[in-house]
């Protein structure tokens, strides 16, 4: 019997910096959640409602700081379909067709693809405005890294509705982990996360 496969890859990278400066605070690649991701394709072909990327999601409990000053990182979540950040401390919703995403113009995703290629990007960008999160700190200098709002890890979610209790469903798809970054009054900052999703080769037969 044979079999047509199209091999896939997906892979993240996000980018996070100063939009009024350029500051760049993290710049890496981020580990995929390949169960999850594979289920939040299979319903978005077959028009299920769900597997949509909704919100992103930011932690405070992927790192530690010795009395050194060194860090050490925990590895991303990216088994079990109940995976989840850490420590989830705020969520943005980044999906701009959703009524309650309060400025889609600033938080949203854009799919990028040029004629041709065999991969396509989405580009999910996301601000945090000066006055969020809501009790935050005035400037970035705290000396405990484990404020809620020194964030350390970073993941996108798909959208699943809500249960009885009006409490949303979601799935982790990506996860990535790194160096402590705060947020506070003094600053924006501005996530720009790219999933690529390639075909490696055109047709594969087995």
């Amino acid at each position: 019997m044979l079999e047509s496969m199209v091999p896939f890859s997906i892979r993240g990278f996000l980018k996070i910096f100063d939009p009024n400066n350029g500051e760049v605070f993290v710049d890496k690649n981020n580990a995929i959640h390949y169960e999850n991701i594979s289920i939040a394709i299979a319903d978005a072909l077959s028009n299920r409602g769900t597997g949509a990327i909704y919100q992103m999601a930011f932690g405070n409990g992927a790192s530690s700081v010795d009395q050194t000053g060194t860090i050490t990182y925990l590895p991303p979540n990216t088994t079990g379909q109940n995976a989840a950040l850490y420590n989830q401390t705020y969520t943005k919703i980044v999906d701009d067709t959703n009524i309650t995403n309060n400025n889609p113009s600033r938080n949203n995703m854009t799919l990028n693809h040029t004629t041709g290629k065999v991969y396509t990007d989405i580009l999910i960008s996301c601000l945090l405005d000066y006055g969020e999160p809501a009790g935050q700190m005035a400037f970035d200098n705290s000396t405990q890294a484990n404020d809620a709002y020194i964030f350390d890890e970073l993941g996108l979610l798909s959208y699943y509705g809500t249960n009885s209790s009006g409490n949303l469903l979601s799935k982790l798809i990506t996860h990535v982990v790194f160096h402590p970054v705060q947020k506070s009054l003094n600053r924006q900052i501005q996530i720009d996360y790219t999933v690529r999703i390639q075909s490696l080769t055109n047709l594969v037969t087995i």
